[in-house]
Formats: C-alpha cells, sequence, structure tokens
C-alpha cells in the first residue's frame, strides 16, 4: 500500500492574518487560494515538500455544524485546544526568533522535553497550537 499525507485542514479566523503568519513568518508558499461566499481557503505548504500541504479554512463552512457546535469550535480555538500541528526544523533557536518577533503567541520557548525532543510551543493567529521540534 502506498498511502502519503496530502493535506490537512487547520481553521483560520481571519484569513489575513493566518496568511501572513504561514508565508511571512514561517516560508510557507501558497498553493491555492479560493473565495466563496466571503470565505476563504488558503492552501499553503513548505517549497521543499510539495506534495504535502495546509488547508486554512473557515470552520463555519463546514457542512451539518450546529450553532452550538460553532460556538465550541470558537471556544476550542480561543483556548487552542482545537487543532495542533507538529512542525519541524534543523535550526529551532532560528525558528523560535523568527516566530517570536512576527509577535505570534509564545507558548513555550525551545526546551528539551523529557521525552527526548528539544521543541517550542506557539499559537498562530487562530489559535491553533503549533510545536516547532528540532530535526537534524
Amino acid at each position: 500500500m502506498d498511502i502519503s499525507i496530502h493535506a490537512s485542514f487547520l481553521p483560520h479566523t481571519d484569513p489575513d492574518a493566518s496568511l501572513a503568519f504561514y508565508r511571512d513568518t514561517l516560508g510557507f508558499e501558497v498553493r491555492n487560494d479560493v473565495g466563496y461566499n466571503g470565505m476563504r481557503w488558503i492552501t499553503m505548504g513548505p517549497a521543499e515538500q510539495p506534495g504535502t500541504s495546509i488547508v486554512l479554512f473557515p470552520p463555519a463552512a463546514s457542512p451539518g455544524v450546529t450553532d452550538d457546535e460553532k460556538r465550541t469550535i470558537a471556544e476550542m480555538m480561543a483556548k487552542g485546544t482545537y487543532a495542533i500541528m507538529l512542525l519541524a526544523t534543523p535550526d529551532l533557536d532560528a525558528a523560535f526568533e523568527r516566530i517570536q518577533a512576527s509577535g505570534a503567541e509564545i507558548v513555550e520557548e525551545p526546551t528539551m522535553q523529557p521525552y527526548g525532543v528539544r521543541d517550542c510551543a506557539v499559537r498562530d493567529p487562530a489559535g491553533n497550537l503549533l510545536r516547532v521540534q528540532q530535526r537534524s
């Protein structure tokens, strides 16, 4: 069986702020930017990984989501408990400095974790938790 991860979805609350963060701070390229009924889906990813993308999407656009569920999603996004993504870099300190300089919310500075990984944690403009770990 040959299956790869093609794309994952992360919610956004402000497409322009999320676009700026992922493009200008993390250096991702924009692969698609689609608008429909006042909402936007933005597909992005590292230039060195053309086959792997994230799609920033408006969570309210998901079909079948009730108003109560939308409120719960908004509350969880505000707390940073709705979506989590793990990123990797060969230079964690440089990545952290760039993220910190962007004004992103810092959750945890670079730290050697007890499970053997050195990483940091930040939130994107929508509140999604991003852990960035050192990989050689």
